[in-house]
């Protein structure tokens, strides 16, 4: 009988040592995903810092629309002086370009939010582009003769108008 129970606790041993072993072995590799874990997730701060800080600049100069790029800032050019709206920046160009397309019944500054590439839902894009519109009018470009509704110049209005594109 006594043979039996020192096999049994020699098995008992064996098997402790075993499991003792096994143990240290999840340890260390949870360990070792712990540390890997850790390295991926810093990575990931660091890669977002990063993209923050590469996006930060674009939108902090001056509010760019992500869709088209955006030629160099310049005045917007009082339009008796300009042969044509080349002489206007891309943005400028498009706004001028939309409010051809509306015609008689001219359009507001959320259509040229949209016009923009801009959230028109944001009332500060809302107000950005009609800043905008109100320096076209301001300069010649536009006429606002019902309030928020810009149009082209009647001359522009009717020369684009025409089949011929007449005068």
């Amino acid at each position: 009988m006594r043979a039996v129970l020192e096999a049994r606790q020699k098995a008992a041993e064996v098997w402790v040592e075993d499991l003792a072993a096994e143990l240290e072995r999840v340890r260390a590799a949870l360990a070792e995903a712990e540390e890997v874990l850790r390295r991926r997730v810093i990575g990931l701060e660091q890669y977002l810092e990063a993209l923050a800080e590469a996006d930060a600049p674009a939108v902090a100069a001056g509010r760019v629309s992500q869709k088209k790029p955006v030629g160099p800032r310049r005045a917007v050019p009082h339009r008796q002086g300009a042969a044509g709206t080349e002489v206007l920046s891309p943005d400028y160009q498009a706004l001028m370009a939309a409010a051809v397309d509306a015609g008689a019944d001219g359009f507001g500054a959320r259509r040229a939010a949209v016009v923009l590439g801009w959230d028109s839902a944001s009332a500060s894009r809302v107000e950005g582009a009609r800043a905008r519109l109100k320096r076209l009018v301001e300069r010649g470009w536009l006429v606002e003769d019902k309030p928020g509704r810009f149009t082209p110049p009647a001359a522009e209005q009717d020369a684009a108008g025409r089949p011929d594109g007449g005068s």
